[in-house]
């Protein structure tokens, strides 16, 4: 049986390498978007890519830091085939040698050459991944500057929608690409870039797959019952310089909360805690609701960096969607304007501390380090785009 071969030499521990290809969390970092593995002969292997792409196969053979085989069997392809993974390790460099074999029959001619196309892609990012932390994919993926909000049947008929699909928007990010396009919150998005956009948060990835910063896309909306077009450059995605100290990481990102949160502060002076806990209308937040959501977004910064020092990071198949009496609950839990923000300053103070105890093993993981780092260096996408709609919301109850 023929194979065609890739080979690379990464300046890493062969353990990071051999876990790349064995670890659900590591093979999303630089292979696919979702992975489910059981890392034993015979044991599952599940791969999936955004656009419905994916391959299901197993196990067959495994020597732990020197070989990994497993059986590839694409949604594309007629029938299975085998990948022998090999790895050396010298003078702190790993050579990988990856073997795709495929039938000998000329229908698989183009398959094989689109493996190797493939496999050398998907290397690359493999050993920017291992040696800086860096997953190319998110690196070249342009930002479209978008917060995505729920989008329920209620929502739409508040809003005289006349769609029920969709995403929602909740927020934009100020010069970005959205904001300049003219796109605000409670428009929804039906299409962009010729493709639909549904619910699901994954869409939005699938339109813009292949785009890169400065392109131009159509995107076509609802604002109100009025269906609106319009072109969105997309803007490119700046990459935070990384901090491989936990101590050093906790230190720049509580000075990048800083701003944020004193923003957040400054909007409730004034306010009254019956005000602050007054929705505008029955399926809107109120002001601490919003806080409340703040709050849980910096528990879920918690739970996903436990997740990926303990390589168990949990999976979902979409977005997912915020639960309103988990915000209601916070509220009642902590019912003022200074119970909620002193809440929110104790839990984002978690976070950073969590982030200081970082072990070390974890930092030399640094996929898994660096995609946490990047998120958590950059707060004020999330917290300052709901400023104005926490303005909104107390200037609608009488502040």
């Amino acid at each position: 049986m023929p194979a065609v071969t890739a080979e690379i030499d990464i300046k890493a521990p062969v353990k990071y390498v051999y876990r790349a290809f064995t670890n659900s969390t590591s093979l999303r970092e630089w292979l696919c978007d979702v992975a489910t593995v059981d890392p034993h002969p015979n044991g599952r292997m599940y791969l999936w890519w955004h656009g419905d792409f994916y391959s299901s196969g197993h196990y067959l053979e495994l020597e732990e830091n020197r070989k990994i085989v497993f059986q590839w069997y694409s949604s594309n392809d007629p029938d299975s085939t085998e990948v022998t993974v090999t790895l050396a390790e010298t003078d702190e460099v790993t050579r990988l040698t990856l073997d795709h074999a495929v039938p000998d029959d000329g229908s698989w001619i183009m398959r094989a050459t689109e493996f190797l196309e493939y496999w050398e892609e998907s290397l690359q990012n493999l050993k920017s991944v291992l040696e800086t932390g860096m997953d190319l994919r998110i690196a070249n993926r342009p930002m479209l500057g978008i917060l995505p909000g729920d989008f329920t049947e209620e929502q739409a008929k508040a809003l005289g929608v006349p769609v029920h699909d969709g995403l929602r928007i909740d927020g934009v990010v100020e010069g970005m690409g959205a904001e300049a396009a003219g796109l605000q919150k409670d428009d929804v998005i039906i299409r962009m870039a010729g493709k639909p956009i549904t619910r699901q948060f994954n869409s939005l990835l699938d339109a813009i797959s292949g785009k890169k910063g400065g392109d131009t896309v159509e995107v076509v909306f609802h604002r109100g019952n009025e269906k609106k077009t319009v072109a969105m450059k997309l803007s490119k995605r700046p990459m935070p310089e990384i901090p491989f100290d936990p101590a050093e990481l906790a230190r720049k990102a509580r000075e990048s909360y800083k701003p944020a949160l004193k923003e957040v502060e400054a909007c409730f002076a004034g306010a009254s805690d019956k005000q602050a806990m007054k929705r505008p209308d029955p399926a809107e937040w109120s002001a601490l609701e919003i806080v409340a959501h703040l709050i849980h977004t910096e528990r879920f910064n918690s739970s996903f960096l436990a997740s990926l020092i303990d390589g168990n990071e949990l999976t979902a198949d979409g977005f997912g969607s915020n639960v309103t009496p988990q915000m209601e609950a916070t509220v009642k839990a902590n019912p003022s304007i200074k119970l909620m923000l002193d809440l929110l300053r104790r839990t984002v103070e978690e976070v950073l501390f969590f982030t200081e105890l970082i072990p070390e093993d974890f930092t030399a993981n640094k996929g898994s380090y660096y995609r946490y780092a990047f998120n958590l260096l950059q707060p004020n996408l999330h917290i300052t785009a709901h400023i104005q709609q926490i303005k909104d919301v107390l200037a609608s109850a009488g502040k």
